[in-house]
């Protein structure tokens, strides 16, 4: 998990001359240009609905985003979020805000974690899927919408803007900040926005168009220092498990 220790796919997004970008344009239609690396609150809106918190004993301790799938019922966030939770109840909670859960919570069922992570906690397989368990007949995903998740493409979003959403522990409120990714590495990929401690590991990248294309983890389950965050690169490994996930 993200330590809050202090230490010394896609579509191309145009830079304005000032060094801005449209916050995610299709994430809650945001069309404000924020400058690059900075982290404020993320505002109430359709799309920032979709990040939520994970749940355990009580307290949250990890981000979750809801992508679309078939069933309507998944969730993706980091492995190392999920490692050790057999057995013990976790929630997923939308929206989440102030100690509130406006979308209800929703009961995390069978999770899905890639054999990379499972054989050795490789840190270039530092993604899961989840599917939650309905409630009433009604899935998350039609109470709140999902993003779409780009993996396996054979291109990656290194180099264009994305915005992360996430929840520190230490804060009750979602956070968010748009930066380049830069790679790292041959499979991994990191972003330079202040303030993403504890917490917001397995928070969704988010390219300009609202899709999924990282979430926050891989190398150091998601860096050593709050201001730097990294994220696997969604190959065909993550492909393969999010198909295996959607079909049940």
């Amino acid at each position: 998990m993200k330590r809050p220790v202090r230490l010394p796919l896609l579509v191309a997004v145009a830079l304005l001359a000032t060094g801005s970008v449209p916050v995610a344009a299709a994430h809650g239609r945001v069309r404000t240009p924020e400058p690059l690396g900075v982290t404020v609150t993320a505002p109430v809106s359709a799309g920032n609905a979709r990040v939520g918190v994970l749940v355990r004993g009580g307290a949250h301790y990890c981000t979750a985003s809801v992508v679309h799938s078939e069933g309507r019922d998944l969730i993706v966030t980091a492995a190392h979020c999920l490692s050790g939770s057999a057995g013990v109840a976790i929630y997923f909670v939308p929206g989440y805000r102030g100690g509130k859960a406006p979308y209800g919570e929703w009961a995390v069922g069978r999770t899905y974690v890639g054999d990379g992570w499972k054989g050795r906690q490789d840190e270039d397989s530092d993604v899961a899927f989840a599917r939650v368990v309905s409630r009433g007949g009604e899935e998350v995903e039609d109470l709140v919408g999902g993003n779409r998740l780009v993996a396996g493409r054979g291109r990656s979003p290194v180099g264009e803007a994305v915005t992360v959403v996430g929840y520190p522990k230490a804060r009750e409120t979602p956070v968010w900040c748009t930066n380049i990714s830069t790679a790292y590495g041959g499979s991994q990929q990191r972003i330079e926005c202040p303030g993403y401690s504890g917490g917001t590991s397995g928070s969704p990248w988010i390219d300009a168009e609202g899709r999924v294309v990282g979430v926050l983890g891989g190398f150091q389950q998601g860096g050593t220092t709050d201001d730097v965050s990294y994220s696997v690169v969604f190959g065909s490994e993550a492909a393969a498990l999010y198909g295996e996930a959607t079909s049940g």
